[in-house]
C-alpha cells in the first residue's frame, strides 16, 4: 500500500480534532510554536505544565519562565517532595495547563498514558484550558496504534529519562502485548489510560500540531 503524503495526514487529523470540538492549529516548524503561544496565552495567566520533552524542545519552558505569566513551577530547584506535591495539585486549578500527547489519531482522538497522572487529570477536568504541543511523529491511524506507540516508544524512552526501574526501560518495549497490561514495578509509568474524543466543552483543549518531530 502506498504511503499517504504527510500533508494529507496532517489535514485529516486537524479536521478530525475540530470535529471533536477541540481547537487545532498547525505550524510548520518548531520555531513557530512560542510565537503562537504568546498570542494565545493571556498575560498574567496562571500556568502549570506536565513533564514534557516536547515543551522543552520547543522553547516553551523559557516562555513560561519569562515573567509574563504566573507559573506554578513544580520543577523549581530546592523544593521538598511535599512542596512539589502541593504545586502539582495546584496545577489542576490553573487557568492554563500545557503538555504534550503520547499520540494523536487521524480520527481526532488524544491517547495519553500516565503513571503519576496529573497530566491525564488536567486533560479531563480542572484547568480552564489545556494546550498540547505535538509533533507530527505522534500522529497515528487509530487508538490501537496509539497504545502500541506508548508501549514501544513513549513509555520506554520516558522511563529512561525519568530513571524508572521498569521492564520497558530495560528491554525497549513493554513486557506485555495486551493493551492495558504491563510490569509490576512500583515505578510503572503506564498506570492510567485516557482517550480524549468528542469534547463537551468547545475548544477547552487546544492542540498545536507541529510539522517537525517533537519529544517521544
Amino acid at each position: 500500500m502506498q504511503a499517504q503524503p504527510m500533508e494529507e495526514k496532517v489535514a485529516r487529523t486537524l479536521r478530525a480534532l475540530r470535529r471533536n470540538r477541540m481547537a487545532a492549529d498547525y505550524v510548520a516548524t518548531t520555531a513557530e510554536i512560542v510565537p503562537l503561544l504568546e498570542r494565545l496565552l493571556p498575560a498574567g495567566a496562571k500556568c502549570a505544565l506536565g513533564g514534557s520533552e516536547s515543551l522543552r524542545e520547543a522553547g516553551v519552558l523559557e516562555l513560561l519562565h519569562s515573567g509574563k505569566y504566573e507559573l506554578i513551577d513544580r520543577y523549581e530547584p530546592g523544593l521538598t517532595p511535599e512542596q512539589t506535591e502541593e504545586r502539582v495539585r495546584a496545577g489542576l486549578t490553573a487557568d492554563v495547563f500545557l503538555c504534550s500527547s503520547n499520540a494523536v489519531t487521524e480520527r481526532g482522538e488524544l491517547v495519553n498514558v500516565d503513571g503519576r497522572s496529573n497530566r491525564c487529570a488536567a486533560l479531563l477536568y480542572g484547568p480552564k484550558r489545556v494546550f498540547l504541543v505535538v509533533g507530527v511523529n505522534k500522529i497515528v491511524p487509530d487508538v490501537a496504534a496509539g497504545l502500541e506507540r506508548v508501549k514501544t516508544i513513549a513509555a520506554p524512552r520516558n522511563a529512561e529519562r525519568l530513571g524508572c526501574a521498569t521492564g520497558c526501560r530495560a528491554t525497549g518495549k513493554c513486557v506485555s502485548d495486551e493493551p492495558f497490561a504491563g510490569c509490576a514495578s512500583e515505578g510503572r509509568i503506564c498506570s492510567n489510560y485516557v482517550i480524549s474524543a468528542m469534547q463537551r466543552t468547545q475548544d477547552r483543549i487546544y492542540v498545536i500540531l507541529c510539522g517537525e518531530p517533537l519529544g517521544y
